[in-house]
């Protein structure tokens, strides 16, 4: 069977009790997946006249929560505001994953797989795990 990827498969893929709505982490990466479906569901994001699903509108979102992220970081607010900010990059990238009907799950470790096998190099920012084999 395969996996779910849209916003219609994964409102069907878990029951109520799954999903839940009660904001209490289970470790599980269907439920938030589940949660993120069940509020771009809510809000009818994959309809066109939404735009919801655009991937142009919404790397422009991701660029404006990285914007508050990193400003969060640099003006040294607290951990709880920096913490929220992180998970507003995170649900913008499952429903990235929603939008393009990817199984993020399994592309995360097929890519982990894959840079776990490179070696680190020492830049002048610090440790960097890249390909690049330019100076």
């Amino acid at each position: 069977m395969a996996r779910a990827t849209s916003v219609d498969e994964w409102m069907n893929h878990l029951t109520q009790e799954d999903i839940g709505d009660t904001g209490v982490p289970n470790g599980s990466f269907e439920t938030m997946m589940a949660r993120v479906a069940k509020f771009h569901h809510k809000h009818d994001f994959a309809n066109p006249e939404n735009n919801g699903h655009d991937m142009g509108y919404r790397l422009a979102l991701v660029i404006e929560e990285l914007g508050e992220l990193s400003a969060a970081i640099t003006k040294g607010k607290p951990k709880e505001e920096v913490a929220e900010e992180l998970a507003d990059v995170f649900i913008l990238t499952l429903g990235n994953a929603l939008a393009m009907e990817v199984d993020l799950e399994a592309e995360f470790h097929k890519k982990l797989n894959r840079i776990m096998q490179r070696p680190s190099k020492r830049g002048g920012m610090g440790i960097r795990v890249t390909e690049y084999t330019g100076e």
